[in-house]
């Protein structure tokens, strides 16, 4: 290691060998001793691997960053659209604050980060945001940030923590219910509903469904028809699904009118129905808008998702234990799949009834004596 001076300046630099490379750095300072103090400590961190003291293009502002995320987005999800356009609009939503949008990647910080649920959250960027909405604009902001340090664009992704108190989807739509909502939509979505309350599928999966996928005969000995999902939210996902008796005559009356590939076309032939599209009827069939309020005809919680909690949880009251809810659901743990079964209130009751017969014929039955 040696310390010298440039002709040219009165600072020290630095000038040593590493693992066969060779550094050299001024100091920026005129101090001798401070100098090599400074050069002790950069061989130091090169050694422990802490840091990498090479000149680095500065990092992208989350700005010039965004056709790059677009372009990873679409690359990764080409068959699923609603994904594409569930980052899209969240980035819209990211950079519509100017100085996030400025600001170098690898400058995002805690205190940037709870700036801007501020502002989302006291409507300083358009409308109030509910924690909802909040979460899923940070969970892409996450998002970009793992993606810009797998490119490499900078070292660490800083801590993008969530709020809490996001509801909970866990309505479970009651059977004396279902038929009054089932009336109240228009065939699609009474068909897609019909659909996700048989068979549990998420939403996107169900959308997403082409004919190819549906097998309304019978294999072997077996009762039902069955449906495939190929793909989806997890690596579990793909999986085969029972069609029971009610779904199975919805899919055929739908087939026999069918003139595509998709189960649940949209617009036009050559595209399914969008997920967006089916909450947004759905909203209307239950919270109906009569002079400028929502009108709340079935419960508040009942979203569209709700459908596919249902469809689990009477699963779980038929008798399926955790593991086989989990392969038809096609969760990724037993654990997600226990959260999603929630007995109801007259479930309960009904094993209680049980236990309190089972008691009472114990006590009832003749002693045995020796």
């Amino acid at each position: 290691m040696s310390l010298f001076k440039r002709p040219d300046s009165d600072r020290w630099w630095y000038k040593f060998t590493f693992e066969g490379k060779q550094y050299s750095r001024s100091t920026k300072t005129t101090n001798k001793r401070a100098a090599a103090v400074i050069e002790a400590a950069c061989t130091v961190q090169l050694a422990k691997g802490l840091v990498d003291i090479e000149d680095r293009t500065p990092a992208p502002t989350l700005r010039e960053f965004k056709q790059d995320f677009i372009d990873y987005v679409d690359r990764h999800n080409e068959n699923k659209p609603e994904t594409i356009r569930f980052y899209r609009d969240r980035l819209k939503r990211l950079l519509a604050w100017e100085r996030l949008c400025v600001t170098r990647l690898d400058r995002i910080d805690e205190p940037l980060i709870e700036q801007y649920i501020q502002l989302r959250r006291t409507g300083k960027l358009g409308r109030k945001a509910g924690v909802v909405s909040v979460n899923r604009e940070l969970a892409t902001l996450r998002r970009i940030l793992h993606v810009a340090k797998e490119k490499k664009k900078i070292r660490e992704v800083p801590k993008v923590t969530l709020l809490k108190g996001e509801p909970k989807h866990t309505y479970v739509l009651p059977r004396k219910i279902e038929p009054a909502y089932l009336a109240a939509c228009p065939p699609l979505l009474r068909d897609v509903a019909v659909l996700l309350l048989d068979t549990g599928l998420r939403v996107g999966e169900a959308v997403g469904l082409q004919w190819s996928s549906i097998h309304l005969e019978p294999a072997g000995s077996g009762r039902y028809g069955w449906l495939e999902v190929h793909d989806g939210k997890t690596d579990s996902a793909p999986r085969k699904v029972p069609l029971i008796s009610r779904v199975a005559a919805m899919l055929i009356g739908r087939q026999k009118l069918s003139k595509g590939v998709w189960v649940f076309p949209g617009s036009t032939p050559d595209a399914h129905v969008l997920v967006t599209s089916l909450g947004h009827v759905h909203a209307q069939v239950c919270r109906p808008i009569v002079k400028g309020k929502p009108q709340y005809i079935f419960h508040e919680e009942f979203v569209i998702h709700s459908m596919r909690h249902t469809a689990l949880t009477r699963l779980g009251e038929a008798g399926a234990d955790a593991f086989t809810i989990m392969q038809q659901a096609g969760h990724a743990s037993v654990t997600i799949s226990q959260r999603y079964v929630h007995p109801t209130p007259e479930t309960v009751e009904r094993f209680y009834v049980r236990r309190e017969t089972l008691d009472r014929e114990a006590l009832e039955a003749p002693s045995c004596k020796d």
